[in-house]
């Protein structure tokens, strides 16, 4: 080819650009935490289903979406993708205004005016930091029946959209209060009756030794460093779970499912349960 006739490149169009989210709202990813969404009365504002075969699956959930007033998009399945950011989105997106945290007022209110027969069973997280674990724990504490999720307001994961999703809609029904100082949160709760019990891999007594039957909290730390020091002061007491294999520990949410269970276990055996 002769110099100064180059063959052309063929186009390629410019960059389509990422959707964003509407202002001031959140994405909600995933058939469970959209039919939570919708179970607990918040229509989302806005919902995108994935063109195609997803539409006809999803339609029962579309279209309780679109009675309560949704406005309802069509898109291709790698808006979706780019918006998800790699969650599993089930071909529904919807967004809605963001979760928030309880505040410590309505914790202390809420333990000093007790509305159930059964005793509290709370779970606290310490340093919980990763989206997934957070996820995971609440979903956890939400098949426990726990009354309650309690994380500081520094060194703790936020109520986002991929906790949400991992949650499975425990992240909209299980109540999460946000403290300012964890340790002065747990002395205060020990002053209303609550027995805490932290965990930690160095304590000298079985999860199976610990009694869950009254006003209980259980104590999950971070991964790696465990509870803070003085997090650990303010426990009542420590247990570990027991290893029998070659690995020393477990990932946060599978040892927090593993010690609400024995609760679970204790209190219904006490018939205290529900």
């Amino acid at each position: 080819m002769a110099a100064g006739h180059r063959k052309p490149r063929a186009s390629r169009g410019a960059p389509r650009r990422a959707p964003s989210t509407p202002g001031g709202l959140e994405a909600v990813f995933g058939v469970h935490a959209v039919r939570a969404l919708l179970d607990r009365g918040e229509t989302p504002r806005e919902v995108w289903v994935q063109e195609g075969s997803a539409g006809a699956r999803l339609a029962e959930l579309v279209e309780a979406a679109r009675q309560g007033g949704a406005r309802l998009q069509s898109r291709p399945r790698d808006e979706l993708d780019q918006l998800a950011q790699g969650a599993s989105h089930q071909g529904i997106i919807a967004f809605a205004t963001p979760l928030a945290f309880e505040g410590e007022a309505s914790l202390w209110l809420r333990l000093e005016g007790w509305p159930h027969a059964a005793p509290p069973l709370l779970l606290v997280l310490d340093g919980v930091t990763d989206v997934h674990n957070f996820g995971a724990c609440l979903r956890s504490a939400d098949a426990a029946g726990v009354h309650g999720v309690i994380v500081p307001k520094d060194k703790a994961a936020p109520l986002n959209a991929a906790v949400r999703k991992v949650a499975c809609g425990a992240a909209e029904s299980m109540p999460v209060y946000q403290v300012t100082n964890l340790a002065r949160t747990l002395a205060k709760m020990k002053e209303l009756g609550v027995w805490i019990t932290g965990t930690a891999g160095e304590a000298e007594s079985s999860l199976y030794e610990a009694d869950f039957t009254g006003p209980a909290a259980l104590v999950m730390g971070a991964e790696g460093k465990g509870m803070r020091r003085l997090t650990r002061e303010a426990c009542d007491t420590l247990v570990k779970l027991p290893m029998a294999g070659s690995v020393s520990s477990l990932n946060v949410s599978v040892a927090t499912g593993i010690c609400l269970f024995e609760a679970v276990r204790q209190r219904q055996g006490a018939g205290k349960g529900g």
